[in-house]
């Protein structure tokens, strides 16, 4: 029932756009709709739906085609083999719509080309906001997938900070924290593990290198997993070794930025009002040029999704959002620090925080390899 509902909703917002089908292109909308996931590369996936009828089909590379029959929640699929056209095939199986709904964000120009010229030349119209719309809020069935994923992530930061070592490099950690989600059952990282140290921890999307921890240092590790389909996103700082005053206050007031913010989290608070919270604290502190991004954004399936917990973002927090909380300050010679946590608005009105790994400041007293 769950993926009949979120067909009837799309279904409810094509007819009030005049949307006769819908043809969706995104792996994550085809799951959040038919319970299957795959990733296709270069090969056709997409998911065709009717407005005002039970036809639809899930269109599948024929690789995919058993897993598909065993997983998908549809009326119909269509496999497509290696060497035939998929859009010949498409035109073969649907009817010619006079309004298309296409996710415009996730179809080549290349292809959105092709595709018009199959279907004789339907008008394209964009349905991404009447999926942006269904996804940002998430049911409780969902939030339960994304706290599994925050207990395996969580596992998976402490471990790291158990077997970090002075002279291993961020890339040796990143591999081994890469290894331990696997062992704890994640389908795979969220993202591109983040471990840096020294400086380079004032990288905020930095890529693990060749650079070795050492005593006196900042190590910033930002991991996440996707489990179930269902994505985790977690930031921790440590120091390694006996932290410099200037180093706790910096981190000190990063925790406050970051726990102000929760705080204010509630239902009919703007996602502007918290970025603004959590940036007057590190801008009062003297470090405000140094928080360089917003404060958070939506995540769910995919790690990053609507909303952006960003200055510009007026809308409301409501029921069923799901955000992080990231301050950060990412000093040039200092180096950063980031303390994220992901965030649920409960149907109270109510926050309730997912993560739980320990914010106070940890300093880890490492041995040598």
């Amino acid at each position: 029932m769950l993926w009949q509902d979120r067909k009837t909703k799309l279904k409810q917002y094509m007819m009030q756009h005049q949307i006769e089908a819908a043809l969706l292109t995104s792996p994550a909308s085809i799951y959040y709709f038919t319970d299957f996931y795959s990733e296709p590369h270069e090969r056709f996936l997409a998911f065709y739906m009717e407005a005002n009828s039970q036809r639809e089909i899930l269109f599948v590379p024929r690789l995919d085609e058993q897993a598909a029959a065993g997983a998908a929640k549809t009326e119909a699929i269509v496999a497509i083999a290696d060497g035939e056209d998929p859009l010949q095939v498409l035109k073969a199986a649907v009817q010619r719509p006079q309004r298309l709904g296409l996710e415009k964000n996730a179809i080549s120009a290349a292809r959105y080309e092709r595709l018009l010229e199959a279907l004789q030349q339907p008008q394209a119209v964009d349905i991404v906001d009447g999926i942006v719309a269904l996804r940002m809020f998430k049911s409780e069935h969902e939030i339960a997938k994304v706290q599994h994923a925050v207990q395996i992530v969580e596992q998976v930061v402490a471990h790291a900070a158990a077997v970090a070592a002075v002279g291993m490099t961020e890339l040796e950690l990143a591999a081994e924290i890469e290894y331990q989600m696997r062992k704890l059952g994640a389908d795979r990282p969220a993202f591109e593990t983040i471990v840096l140290t020294g400086a380079r921890s004032a990288l905020p999307h930095g890529r693990p290198g060749a650079a070795k921890l050492q005593q006196g240092h900042f190590l910033l590790i930002d991991i996440g997993v996707q489990a179930n389909g269902y994505c985790s996103d977690i930031t921790r700082t440590f120091v390694i070794g006996e932290a410099t005053q200037e180093q706790r206050r910096l981190y000190d007031t990063v925790l406050a930025a970051n726990q102000a913010a929760i705080a204010a989290s509630k239902a009919g608070i703007s996602f502007a009002e918290l970025d603004r919270i959590a940036r007057d604290i590190i801008a009062e502190a003297g470090y405000g040029q140094w928080f360089t991004h917003r404060l958070g954004h939506g995540f769910g399936m995919e790690v990053h999704e609507p909303p952006s917990v960003a200055a510009g973002n007026t809308a409301l927090l409501q029921p069923g959002v799901l955000y992080t909380i990231e301050p950060g300050i990412y000093h040039p010679t200092l180096g950063g620090v980031r303390i994220e946590d992901d965030v649920y608005i409960a149907a109270d009105g109510s926050a309730k925080v997912l993560t739980s790994y320990p914010k106070q400041l940890i300093q880890l007293e490492l041995g040598g390899r």
